[in-house]
């Protein structure tokens, strides 16, 4: 009895003009990688059974933490093979397919976003940084505080609320060196997309994660933004700074949205 399989989709990138996929790329279902090719763009697809990715059998395995973060990373590991030999468009996981024909019905639908979307982020690469800071590092020195003499009830509602405030005074002193660190990285960048801070206890750091953000980056001012990185670590010591890249353009491949909306940030090029 045949298989029944469905396209599982990586990444859109310009027609490469009969060309194939990079050798050796397998996918997440150990699936060979390769190209469909329509409108002068290609998918890059991987056919998947239909009995472990339809709509029920994802639904389960979402539930499982191994199967997801072991599936993720093929996705991904696909998506920046690819990228290592040309601009690519990433695409959302787990996003299927029937068949072939329907992705490319997809691709000439949509070429116009995707053809304006490859010629945003050409010769651009995104990168990461994130900075984690000891909230004690930013707390008010004990000489900052009113001193005097109170009753002991009085002074434990005092010592609570000097508590709450000095809490309240790091947060904000953190939040501002942030900002000073995001405004000297996206001096570089042609864009900038701020992300939710990670879960503490899913991505193993201690303190606050007080910026978590991706800037797009030309490719010709890689050298100068990572330079800056390093440059910012020696400048605030009590921040410690985490930069990832070079990576796709995964948060800036999203079509422009109308004003008034939210979008990531950008400064001029």
């Amino acid at each position: 009895m045949t298989e029944t399989l469905a396209t599982w989709l990586y990444a859109v990138t310009a027609d490469p003009g009969g060309g194939t996929a990079p050798h050796g790329l397998t996918g997440v279902a150990d699936e060979p990688v390769r190209l469909v090719q329509s409108a002068g763009l290609a998918a890059v697809v991987g056919s998947v059974p239909l009995t472990d990715f339809d709509e029920n059998a994802l639904r389960d395995h979402l539930e499982d933490l191994e199967w997801l973060e072991r599936t993720a990373r093929a996705h991904h590991r696909v998506i920046n093979g690819v990228a290592r030999h040309g601009q690519v468009i990433p695409l959302r996981f787990a996003t299927l397919y029937h068949d072939d024909d329907r992705v490319r019905v997809m691709l000439r639908e949509r070429r116009d976003d995707f053809t304006a979307t490859l010629r945003r982020v050409a010769g651009r690469t995104e990168w990461g940084v994130k900075a984690y800071v000891d909230p004690r590092s930013f707390l008010p020195d004990p000489e900052e505080r009113d001193g005097g003499d109170q009753s002991p009830g009085t002074a434990y509602l005092l010592r609570r609320r000097a508590q709450r405030q000095d809490q309240e005074t790091a947060h904000l002193r953190a939040t501002e060196r942030a900002e000073e660190i995001h405004a000297s990285l996206a001096a570089f960048a042609v864009a900038t997309a701020a992300h939710p801070p990670q879960d503490a206890a899913l991505a193993a750091y201690e303190g606050w994660m007080v910026l978590n953000n991706s800037y797009l980056v030309p490719d010709e001012r890689t050298e100068e933004f990572t330079r800056t990185v390093t440059a910012l670590r020696e400048r605030h010591p009590a921040v410690t700074l985490e930069l990832s890249g070079p990576w796709p353009p995964y948060s800036f491949t999203a079509p422009p949205k109308p004003a008034g909306e939210p979008r990531p940030q950008e400064t001029p090029s």
